[in-house]
């Protein structure tokens, strides 16, 4: 369909996308006239069935939407989260009435499709209402309170739609035979409308899977109403045509809103085992890693190695040109390990300055020429301030060895070629100085 926006589609212009829009709307709704004439035979359990389908989808939706709201805390997802509560609420106990009617028992089954618009008008008013508070209060600070508040606010207006009903003529059209023979279905339809041109402005700077389900629901929308408005008694083709469109909205929310909270719990997976500031692995993660590799070892005793790394003068280059200079240095070491390592390998910052390297299935001399291509890289880096790092190797070979003791005595390495190094610039420092003359009096 024209209207449908793909989640990695192209961009369209403004004027293709609403022309679109238009042509596929007047097919659908020529299609549910020419329906009219389709004689079919009302099934209130099939209905009643479709409705309890539509509202379970609708309490899985908001159900997804209120946990995302927990994480994200922007209000759009409370508001359309309490919407498609209280629509399913409705359409719940519309469906009862459904399944009622199809036992032949003495219930006021007419009030089953004004259930239905009214739950149809609600939803599209709230997501008028998401739009406008998000646009103005995007952000929560109580996101607990404000669910609570949600919940009996859902509890309030079922209690005011069940009222109201019982004020509603209950004809399912007051105009049979006419073009449009249920003019109030154009009502909901008109809210949803403008709700998709609202979202696709939206989407323009917010491409989520999330938002473009909603503007995909939003659109499935205006397309039951536009075929319900050409039902003209209970059950006929045109009404049974805008439960499928409605079905499939539902669907498509929840199938975006499920994948979109997927996309954010790996990021929170993410942010939870990698360093902010480099990207790499952090601690924890180095941890899991190195255990991991341990147990391996132990089973197929092929040893694996460690190289921890120690950026060499990194007070120096924080008093000399700044801190920011100091946290891009530390970057570059880490882009560097990232970069210049096996897919295999685990590179993660162990500490303020200090780095580690797990390189599985590595004997001593392959880890050395690893060591050796780091410092080789460093070197040839023409970023200033040119950097240096000191190296410290350690071999598992499945000894039993504690993961503590693999690390100290790579970390004794360490500390030994920084005292060597330490005591090389010592040395040439001393040198040049001897080299210098001395100014006579």
């Amino acid at each position: 369909m024209g209207g449908l926006t793909r989640i990695t589609g192209r961009p369209s212009s403004a004027t293709t996308i609403a022309l679109s829009n238009l042509v596929v709307f007047l097919l659908i709704l020529l299609a549910a006239y020419s329906s009219r004439r389709i004689l079919i035979t009302p099934d209130a359990v099939l209905q009643g069935y479709l409705q309890a389908i539509t509202g379970l989808l609708s309490f899985i939706f908001a159900s997804v939407t209120l946990v995302r709201f927990q994480g994200t805390q922007d209000r759009i997802s409370l508001i359309l989260g309490a919407g498609f509560l209280l629509s399913g609420t409705v359409l719940m106990a519309s469906s009862v009435l459904f399944f009622q009617l199809a036992k032949d028992e003495p219930v006021p089954f007419h009030w089953a499709p004004l259930a239905w618009w009214a739950s149809r008008l609600v939803l599209a008013l709230l997501l008028v209402v998401a739009l406008v508070v998000e646009h103005f209060l995007p952000r929560s600070r109580h996101p607990r309170q404000e669910i609570a508040g949600a919940l009996l606010t859902v509890v309030a207006f079922t209690y005011l739609i069940a009222a109201t009903l019982r004020r509603l003529p209950p004809e399912v059209s007051q105009h049979p035979g006419a073009f449009v023979p249920s003019p109030q279905q154009l009502l909901p339809a008109g809210v949803f409308l403008a709700v998709l041109i609202w979202y696709r402005r939206r989407l323009v700077q917010e491409h989520t899977a999330f938002d473009s389900a909603i503007y995909n629901a939003a659109w499935l929308n205006v397309a039951a109403q536009l075929a319900a408005c050409q039902s003209e008694r209970l059950l006929d083709a045109p009404f049974v045509l805008a439960q499928g469109f409605t079905v499939m909205s539902y669907a498509v929310a929840v199938g975006g809103a499920l994948l979109d909270n997927a996309r954010l719990f790996e990021q929170v997976r993410h942010l939870a085992v990698s360093d902010p500031l480099t990207g790499l692995a952090n601690y924890r993660r180095l941890l899991d890693v190195l255990e991991s590799e341990t147990e391996r070892t132990n089973r197929n005793n092929r040893p694996f190695a460690v190289l921890l790394l120690d950026l060499d003068g990194l007070k120096r280059i924080n008093d000399t040109y700044g801190h920011l200079v100091g946290s891009r240095a530390i970057t570059r070491l880490g882009d560097i390990l990232r970069i210049h390592c096996r897919a295999v390998d685990t590179a993660a910052r162990y500490g303020g300055d200090e780095f580690a390297l797990v390189l599985p299935e590595t004997e001593e001399p392959a880890a050395r020429q690893v060591a050796d291509r780091i410092r080789t890289v460093m070197r040839e880096e023409t970023e200033t301030p040119a950097l240096s790092a000191s190296i410290g190797i350690s071999i598992y070979r499945g000894d039993g060895e504690r993961i503590e003791k693999l690390l100290s005595q790579a970390d004794q390495q360490l500390y030994a070629e920084k005292a060597r190094h330490v005591k090389k610039m010592a040395a040439a420092a001393n040198s040049s100085r001897r080299r210098t003359p001395k100014l006579e009096n």
